[in-house]
């Protein structure tokens, strides 16, 4: 066995021989090997795990294949592998690893040809002539990374007051000081977002305090620190918890994320948030809150296909005015389904007065697997068929869908009743292309970091082409969201998506055709 081979995990039987030379000729070219199940965990490691991760192969038997990737990669190979499971090769990509220098590596993958047997093998080569250094995370992509990687330590938010030509120190020294196991990003301008192991965040803002103000900027740096273990709190109530810390942060700073009751940690803030439920509850039930549209266009004709209803809360008590703050804080307490069914009402309201028109109202993952919400809206459905030719439902959140059996028997209720459904930010993660399998929805709604990059990445380009494929084969069409120049909407078309939506068609407003 070639050097750096520390040792293999057990294997299905066959021939030792035989074992041995397929084994040799796989690490003659690789440091890594791991056989995979469908649904990303592996089921059999060899090579030089030891060496590169300091833990021996069979220690990651059953453990997420992602986590051997760099945390800032971890997006790019989701998509990568999900779409391996149609097109069963995953030719060699760049990744990094998650090793403490973040070693380069070429990560290629072929799914097994026995029917019986579909597990995926994936070598693992390291590339030291490709270097690359891994960029600040933009908004979306943090937060990803926050919800699947960040279930233990802590989330550092950083806040800065500088001039803005000091950005580039910021993001040069944020990107160069984080270990492979960490990610930051850019969560709105002077905001920033740090979590992984072996960061003290007290320590990189004094660090960055001081890298500015030797560079001539005045500047002043603010830092908090939000221990990520939530005893008490359910998984999604922790995800909810640090969506609304993210959002209050990104409104007001490190003096918003302490007003909102994160000095105590995620449960705090849980039990701060309750003490508003009521009063949330009930602008809900008296829905207060306006709506306005934002045009979806065909990017063949460039006539409008349908309309996105989007929520503008009114102020009123305990209810946030904002509207990522309003829905986050619905979603915090628990008050989901109901945000859904008062916008649906209002959704439908408009659609009855509107000629010739579709508009597509959002509704959670949490709704979509409840019995009641289903009751209702078919029950509804039922009451005013017409209904059907001026709707579409767009699922947000679906990796919150945690009963996959109720969310199927929803689609399945509505696509028999004819109601488009619609799978919104696909791509981000790797729950979304599971969930275009599970759920068969008539369109996808293409993550708008995707498009924002394209234009300037090539990796992120053959990502959307990849992905326009999967939804083509799977009978789905695609939307492509936050375009906002003309040649964004051009590279869109050659890659297949048919529709836009962003303000390079119209922003949000009046919705046309009333009466």
């Amino acid at each position: 066995m070639p050097d750096g081979a520390d040792a293999i995990a057990p294997a299905a039987p066959r021939a030792a021989a035989d074992r041995e030379r397929f084994l040799t000729f796989a690490l003659a070219a690789a440091e890594l090997l791991v056989e995979v199940t469908p649904e990303g965990r592996i089921g059999f490691a060899a090579g030089a795990f030891q060496s590169r991760l300091g833990q021996p192969p069979e220690s990651w038997l059953g453990r997420p294949v992602r986590e051997l990737v760099a945390l800032a990669d971890r997006d790019a190979f989701d998509a990568n592998f999900s779409l391996l499971l149609l097109r069963d090769r995953m030719p060699p990509t760049g990744f990094r690893l998650n090793d403490a220098a973040g070693t380069p590596v070429s990560i290629g993958g072929l799914r097994r040809p026995r029917p019986e047997n579909r597990t995926i093998c994936l070598s693992i080569a390291a590339t030291p002539q490709w270097k690359s250094r891994p960029g600040l995370a933009s908004a979306a992509e943090f937060h990803r990374s926050l919800e699947a990687d960040g279930a233990t330590g802590s989330l550092g938010l950083i806040e800065i007051e500088a001039r803005p030509e000091a950005a580039a120190i910021i993001d040069e020294h944020l990107t160069e000081a984080l270990p492979a196991s960490s990610r930051a990003g850019v969560l709105s301008e002077g905001r920033y977002g740090v979590i992984g192991d072996g960061v003290e965040v007290g320590a990189l803002g004094r660090t960055l305090e001081g890298l500015l103000q030797g560079a001539g900027h005045a500047a002043s740096v603010n830092v908090t620190s939000l221990p990520l273990d939530a005893p008490g709190l359910t998984p999604m109530q922790a995800t909810r918890a640090l969506r609304y810390a993210l959002s209050a942060f990104n409104r007001g700073g490190v003096a918003a994320v302490a007003e909102a009751g994160f000095g105590q940690g995620l449960g705090g803030f849980v039990a701060h948030a309750y003490t508003r439920a009521a009063g949330l509850r009930q602008a809900i039930a008296e829905s207060r809150f306006r709506l306005v549209f934002q045009p979806i266009v065909d990017l063949g004709s460039g006539a409008v296909h349908h309309y996105e209803a989007l929520i503008r809360p009114e102020a009123s008590g305990e209810a946030p005015q904002d509207p990522q703050q309003f829905v986050l804080l619905a979603e915090a307490l628990g008050l989901s389904a109901e945000l859904d069914w008062a916008v649906l009402r209002s959704v439908c309201a408009a659609a009855r007065l509107a000629r010739d028109t579709r508009i597509a109202a959002n509704i959670s993952g949490q709704s979509l697997q409840s019995p009641g919400f289903r009751g209702a809206l078919i029950a509804m459905l039922d009451t005013e068929p017409a209904l059907v030719e001026r709707l579409m439902l767009e699922v947000t959140e679906t990796s919150e869908i945690e009963n996959e059996t109720e969310a199927s028997r929803s689609v399945a209720a509505l696509r028999v009743r004819g109601l488009p459904l619609c799978i919104d930010d696909f791509g981000a993660g790797a729950a979304s292309f599971r969930y275009l399998r599970l759920l068969r929805v008539d369109y996808v709604k293409i993550d708008g970091a995707y498009v924002r990059h394209a234009r300037r990445s090539e990796k992120d380009r053959a990502i959307i082409a990849a992905m326009v494929d999967l939804a083509h084969g799977l009978g789905a069409q695609v939307v492509a969201e936050h375009i906002e120049t003309e040649e964004e909407a051009g590279l869109m078309r050659t890659l297949g998506v048919e529709c836009g939506q962003g303000w390079h068609f119209g922003r949000p407003g009046p919705l046309p055709g009333r009466g």
